[in-house]
């Protein structure tokens, strides 16, 4: 039957690579995961041998500081403990919506590529192969003006996937904001699902991506959990696939309160009737007088969340995105993640203390201001570690000891959800975390203007 998409055998999805390591690489890995253990047990034994604080403390009450550094370590500590406690009990009592029952809405699937390659098929060949109802699916792909193979790659797809894929082309690159509205605009679907060029989705994603919609009207934008797709490629890769499953305590403890505060761009779904009445502003969104180009799906969470809806998070709605391997390029993505926290927290405190919402008004605000006091107490509390060590040396070693601990409470949850040794990468990711990347969210601060796009 001409048109008939029900009786077409999709591919099976692109693999998520597995550990396919050179033998050298193998035995690194496993290097890592011996040597970080003693590592922590040396430090925990010297810790130990350097004894009491005493001598610290008689230095410390002799310096110009002594009064007020116990104070603000002890509120900083205390500020942490209760931020940690309550997503805790959030996060545990977390569910996610089950599969709906009945017949399912159509869907638009909306990838905005540039510069993307082959990946952008691999991407577009995941939505062909999702288990959703063929004649309730469509896929809308958007080159941004790409300068290499990338509109080769679609017209591909769209050679194998005819009654799916509907393939735009830029001239020229007008930026991701740009793709999305003309995806969305032209967009069919009772449901528009947005996904990266760069991410797999598994193939029952959509179906739990859309539940929350479905079970509840006042839902209308859903984040899918985006896990690493080339976690086995490099340590980065390995350290960053641990903290984007620990993304998951985030998310689970905000949905509780229906405030997921970022639905991500790599997989996330909203209601047509949330999402269309706020395009246009979101297109002309500016910010202290400036565009704002980037980290769009924050700023869209920000929209659909001022227009009284919620959010909410479906840990079963999997995707698969792939994440920087180096310093440049971690720096670059943190960055930009950074201004648009910054620019959006400001835009969050506009609407927070406001009627928007009839339910579930206080929390998002306990939630945001305990977030804004954590990034200034650890620049603060990195400060006067540095003195202290000046002072003390031996306080390294303490201090050390003191963030493997913590960061082995907070790896509790990815032990839990994982169940690998792979946490191991976490307590690495923590140190390098603490002593190479603590100056990006100060420079987000005073660059909040900057519209460059940091991806390539």
């Amino acid at each position: 039957m001409p048109g008939d998409t029900s009786s077409i055998t999709w591919p099976a999805p692109a693999a998520v690579p597995g550990p396919v390591l050179s033998r050298k690489r193998q035995w690194l890995d496993l290097g890592l995961k011996v040597l970080v253990p003693v590592f922590l047990a040396l430090l925990l034994a010297g810790a130990y041998e350097f004894g009491s604080l005493d001598a610290y403390l008689q230095l410390l009450h002799r310096g110009a500081y002594a009064s007020f550094l116990p104070a603000l370590g002890a509120a900083y500590a205390l500020a942490v403990l209760l931020f940690q406690l309550i997503r805790t009990v959030l996060w545990a009592c977390y569910r996610p919506y089950p599969l709906a029952q009945g017949p399912l809405p159509s869907v638009t699937v909306i990838i905005p590529a540039y510069n993307e390659g082959e990946m952008v098929e691999k991407a577009l060949a995941s939505v062909a192969a999702s288990d959703y109802p063929a004649d309730r699916l469509e896929i809308i792909c958007v080159d941004d003006g790409s300068t290499d193979d990338t509109w080769a790659h679609i017209a591909q797809a769209r050679e194998r996937y005819p009654h799916l894929l509907r393939a735009v082309r830029f001239q020229a690159n007008r930026g991701k904001k740009e793709a999305l509205f003309a995806g969305f605009t032209q967009a069919r679907g009772e449901i528009l699902v947005t996904l990266d060029s760069d991410s797999v989705m598994a193939p029952e994603a959509l179906r739990h991506l859309v539940a929350p919609l479905l079970a509840d009207a006042q839902i209308g934008a859903v984040a899918g959990n985006v896990k690493v797709y080339n976690r086995h490629q490099s340590l980065m890769g390995k350290m960053q696939a641990v903290r984007f499953v620990n993304l998951d305590y985030l998310r689970a403890s905000q949905s509780l309160y229906r405030t997921v505060v970022c639905t991500p761009g790599s997989l996330s779904a909203y209601r047509r009737e949330a999402l269309l009445p706020i395009l246009s502003a979101w297109r002309r969104q500016t910010f202290l007088g400036a565009p704002c180009f980037h980290t769009e799906d924050r700023a869209l969470t920000n929209f659909i969340l001022r227009g009284g809806y919620y959010t909410y998070y479906q840990r079963t709605a999997v995707v698969h995105t792939l994440v920087p391997e180096t310093y440049k390029g971690v720096c670059r993505m943190y960055l930009r993640w950074e201004r648009g926290n910054v620019r959006e927290s400001c835009v969050q405190l506009g609407y927070l203390f406001t009627r928007y919402r009839s339910k579930y008004r206080l929390m998002p605000i306990v939630e945001f201001f305990l977030a804004q006091l954590e990034y200034p107490l650890t620049l603060l509390f990195f400060g006067l570690l540095v003195a202290s060590i000046l002072a003390y040396p031996p306080m390294l070693c303490k201090f050390l000891t003191a963030l493997a601990v913590a960061s082995l409470l907070n790896l509790v949850y990815y032990l839990w959800l994982e169940r690998d040794l792979d946490f191991i990468y976490g307590v690495i990711y923590s140190y390098y975390a603490f002593f190479f990347l603590q100056w990006i969210y100060p420079y987000a601060c005073v660059t909040v203007r900057h519209q460059g796009w940091l991806t390539r």
